[in-house]
């Protein structure tokens, strides 16, 4: 498996990487948010698009783009329009959502865009297409918030994102019991020791998931969710602490 090389980030090697997102409704919350992060341990920011009060509005999604490009300068940038069916918090057609994506692509201000892998195919390819052709890597997604599928659906559900050629595929499941956690946690393993061509992300949400959420370097989870003021799923851990526990694991060789 290759890492997936962003700016001075590399990500599928090592800790897993800390992502903060940032779920500002208007305009200067969600800059002075960014700027914030500098003095948190974030590897990346994730955009989420849609928690903007102007969220289908592409002009002024490009306005935002631009001027957290030059806020948050070396660090990568992933735009996110996570739609209804997935958890977020807006609802969208296909072809909006497609043009919203494709526009952020061709702008230049973004480094990762996130695609729900299991949207309507046509836009979900027209995407993929467009990232790689403007260098911009895909992070293929699926997100299920009421149950945790088999640990063959989810590996299915995982190298069926590599199929579509993305460049990092993650998805997230919602656990009922701790035997849930270890499901999700067993199809992590196997995903990244017997099948993984690019980087995965996984994560079992809620408080009975939060251990996914540390033990990426365990099982081969790429990336790990962080809060800033506000988490963007259930089960986030605040950033700070994150780093630190993180930190801890991999500095005494408990991955060892």
């Amino acid at each position: 498996m290759k890492p997936v090389i962003i700016r001075n980030l590399k990500i599928g090697q090592g800790m897993p990487k800390i992502c903060v997102p940032i779920t500002g409704v208007k305009k200067d919350d969600i800059i002075a948010d960014a700027k914030a992060l500098k003095c948190l341990p974030a590897d990346m920011v994730e955009w989420r698009v849609d928690w903007f009060e102007h969220a289908y509005n592409i002009n002024q999604i490009l306005s935002v783009l631009q001027e957290l490009r030059v806020v948050l300068e070396e660090l990568p940038l992933l735009m996110t329009f996570r739609t209804s069916n997935e958890g977020g918090e807006k609802t969208i057609t296909p072809e909006e959502y497609a043009s919203i994506n494709i526009s952020a692509i061709t702008s230049g201000c973004i480094d990762m865009v996130d695609v729900e892998a299991f949207s309507e195919k046509k836009s979900v390819t027209e995407i993929i297409d467009a990232a790689h052709a403007n260098h911009v890597k895909v992070i293929a997604s699926n997100h299920d918030f009421y149950t945790t599928p088999s640990k063959e659906e989810i590996i299915a559900r995982l190298r069926k994102m590599q199929d579509m050629n993305a460049d990092i595929a993650k998805i997230a499941v919602m656990p009922q019991c701790k035997e849930d956690v270890i499901t999700l946690l067993a199809a992590t393993e196997e995903m990244h020791s017997h099948y993984a061509r690019c980087p995965i992300v996984t994560m079992s949400m809620g408080k009975l998931g939060a251990i996914s959420r540390l033990c990426g370097e365990f099982f081969g989870s790429a990336i790990t969710f962080g809060i800033a003021h506000k988490s963007s799923a259930p089960g986030q851990i605040e950033a700070n602490a994150l780093h630190h526990i993180l930190h801890h694991m991999h500095d005494n060789e408990i991955c060892d």
